[in-house]
């Protein structure tokens, strides 16, 4: 489970509604091992025990154990994450949950019982069921009672009749039973075989298109983007970015700290980035460009503290370095964006 993600408008969206509950922001920041910024960037990555973490936090001091099935209930996907707001955008729920099925890993990682995407629609005794397939689920079963609650609750909004019929959850039934008969509207049964929901077999027909076609095209576009960062992470050189990256402001970025982060030692670090025909000082280096560039590009920080943000001590060792990077100071970056956003203005 180490290397599985979830994205920060996940988490954010839970540390919202925790604190919409009664629960202190910098408590769940402290108990989660988060800060204030982690948060910020809604497609960025977190470890996925960050969340396991959140949604304890946040059970406790809410007091409430059903507090996953509440969260599904209430916050629809596309509050926190690109996929929701796809689905949302889908012409039928049967093309919304083919997005679901390709796009589920951008809202949150999980290891499955196979390669394939985590939820898989099933034909059983004539009738159609979607399965939950990540493994182990007992150990972390709020995944799935959120994720039922809220892939019933949303739609139910715009749906004319029921879509979903029937759930099933491997775990045993809690204390708190009759909020999963009040939140699913339909029999559920517990300590069952598979984490499934039986669905009415005309779903796949019915219209959503919930947001123009133009906007399903353009989210899309950035969701295929999105997918392919996740995809570099897996290699070695993502691996090193994202070790780096929470590192970058502190200056402490050397090659020994990150194999140590790894479980290398120092050479195999650098063998292992040489298959993929890299060096660790030109790894460190792109990383350092890119994000100095979207600080600026987004007009998020100074010079100064871009500077700061990117890793370097003094201001002009980082306007050489950017001066290599662009041909360009980053005091005459900046002017000639700023120029470009007034032209738009016109």
């Amino acid at each position: 489970m180490s290397n599985l993600t979830v994205s920060a408008g996940v988490a954010a969206g839970l540390m919202a509604y925790a604190v919409q509950r009664g629960a202190g922001r910098a408590a769940l920041l402290a108990r989660a091992g988060l800060r204030a910024a982690d948060l910020e960037e809604s497609d960025a990555r977190l470890p996925f025990e960050t969340y396991i973490a959140l949604m304890r936090a946040a059970q406790d001091l809410c007091g409430d154990p059903a507090l996953a099935l509440h969260f599904g209930e209430a916050v629809d996907l596309a509050e926190m994450s690109i996929v929701g707001l796809i689905m949302n955008a889908s012409p039928t729920m049967g093309d919304a949950f083919a997005q679901m099925q390709r796009l589920s890993r951008l809202t949150l990682e999980t290891a499955g019982l196979s390669d394939g995407p985590r939820f898989v629609l099933s034909a059983r005794d004539g009738q159609l069921w979607m399965v939950d397939t990540r493994a182990d689920p007992n150990a972390f079963p709020e995944l799935s009672e959120g994720a039922f609650a809220r892939l019933v609750c949303g739609p139910r909004r715009f749906l004319p009749e029921p879509h979903v019929l029937e759930v099933h959850f491997t775990h045993p039934a809690p204390a708190w039973r009759a909020e999963y008969d009040r939140i699913f509207q339909c029999p559920v049964t517990f300590s069952s075989g598979w984490n499934a929901m039986r669905l009415d077999p005309r779903i796949a027909t019915w219209p959503v298109a919930l947001q123009p076609r133009y906007v399903f095209g353009v989210l899309t576009r950035r969701a295929d983007d999105l997918l392919q960062e996740l995809e570099d992470q897996k290699t070695i050189r993502g691996r090193v970015e994202a070790v780096l990256l929470p590192l970058l402001h502190t200056g402490e970025v050397g090659a020994e700290i990150v194999a140590r982060a790894l479980g290398f030692s120092r050479q195999t670090l650098f063998r292992k980035l040489k298959t993929e025909e890299a060096t660790y000082k030109q790894v460190l280096d792109a990383l350092r460009q890119r994000m100095a560039l979207r600080y600026l590009n987004g007009a998020r920080a100074s010079v100064n503290e871009t500077a700061y943000l990117v890793g370097f001590s003094e201001p002009a060792a980082f306007s050489r370095a950017f001066k290599r990077w662009t041909g360009k100071s980053p005091r005459e970056f900046q002017p000639a964006k700023a120029a470009q956003g007034e032209c738009l203005l016109d």
